[in-house]
């Protein structure tokens, strides 16, 4: 019997019959798109392979990015200048017209899919090292009982994905809060220009019609301003909120995909799992963080219109009145989000890995 070796050589011999198969296979379809007979080489089926994940995050983010970002607008406008969802929408499109809902929205559709791409594989490489670190201190594997039929998540499993899912928040802010800050600015010009609370640096008012936006003009703005660290205003309050926000997010998403697919003896990668617990990550995630966030969004926006001026930095306030500030848009946002990126990314990994290789 041949083994692997002989594959190439077999191929080779048969050359002339496999051609006159394709040949005859492919005939009845001639009127068909050629998109649809498109076969993938070993090679690319290998790569696919190899880095399923970056494939399957990155695809996922580009169209999860786009199709939320309308309420992503929403939510920057309302945790900065206040008023109903209805209100802000309706000012936004009297004022600006449809394109400002999708205003800024280039840099974070190559931002956040580099940073979401990123971010799953630092997750993915924490996750197996913390799973072989547990398994040796305490002969639990924390990724064998998440994966095993009828179990339930414990102690080591949200050691496991939160640790792991606090490294990836962290490490990847320095990478995320520069791009975070001008699709900030993006989104909240229009109504800065509008209002006119734009100064300079000797405290006169500027005229609307002279500020520069786009992400390129923030960011010149914001070094000529406050140098290189200009681009970081508002790190440590980012760095806060995903840190603790990234840690929940996967233990969430692993949790109950857990609950609702293995503890009942389910496929992992159900549709019916991965959609509720994309839907419940996104949705615990964005109500646990959020009095950061506002904070952060708050803190930057002063930053963005105080030209060098010093912005003292505001307080996290937990339950006081406008620290969950447009909290309902932005929890259907994540919500919409996660479960279009989750479904999307398991999809494409279990294509992925039928592939013949």
């Amino acid at each position: 019997m041949p083994g692997k070796d002989d594959e190439p050589e077999n191929r080779s011999n048969n050359g002339a019959s496999n051609d006159a198969a394709s040949k005859e296979t492919s005939s009845p379809s001639k009127g068909n798109s050629s998109i649809f007979n498109f076969q993938p080489s070993q090679d690319v089926k290998v790569w696919a392979k190899r880095y399923r994940t970056e494939i399957a995050a990155s695809s996922s983010s580009v169209l999860s990015t786009f199709v939320a970002f309308p309420l992503d607008f929403a939510k920057s406008r309302m945790q900065t200048f206040g008023g109903g969802f209805m209100h802000t929408v309706k000012d936004a499109y009297k004022a600006e017209g449809l394109r400002a809902f999708w205003r800024g929205v280039g840099p974070p559709m190559i931002s956040v899919t580099t940073v979401r791409t990123i971010s799953f594989s630092i997750y993915q490489k924490t996750k197996y090292f913390l799973d072989r670190s547990i398994t040796k201190l305490t002969g639990q594997s924390p990724l064998m009982i998440a994966n095993a039929p009828g179990s339930y998540p414990n102690l080591y499993t949200f050691a496991c994905f939160g640790g792991a899912g606090a490294v990836s928040g962290a490490v990847i802010t320095t990478l995320s809060c520069p791009f975070e800050l001008t699709k900030l600015s993006e989104q909240l010009a229009g109504k800065m220009a509008r209002e006119a609370k734009a100064v300079d640096s000797a405290g006169q008012r500027i005229n609307p019609a002279s500020i520069k936006t786009g992400s390129w003009n923030t960011a010149r703005r914001l070094v000529r301003d406050r140098g290189l660290r200009g681009l970081y205003c508002g790190y440590h309050l980012h760095l806060l909120r995903d840190t603790i926000g990234t840690a929940i997010y996967f233990t969430t998403y692993e949790s109950v995909k857990q609950l609702m697919a293995n503890a009942r003896g389910r496929n992992p990668t159900s549709p019916y799992a991965v959609v509720v617990a994309g839907g419940l990550c996104g949705i615990l995630t964005v109500s646990s963080i959020y009095p950061v966030d506002v904070a952060k969004t708050v803190y930057q926006k002063a930053l963005l219109s105080a030209g060098s001026s010093h912005v003292p930095r505001p307080a996290i306030r937990v339950f006081p009145a406008g620290a969950y500030r447009g909290l309902g848009v932005s929890v259907a946002r994540s919500c919409i989000l996660n479960m279009i990126f989750f479904s999307n990314f398991e999809m494409v990994k279990k294509r992925i890995n039928a592939l013949d290789t």
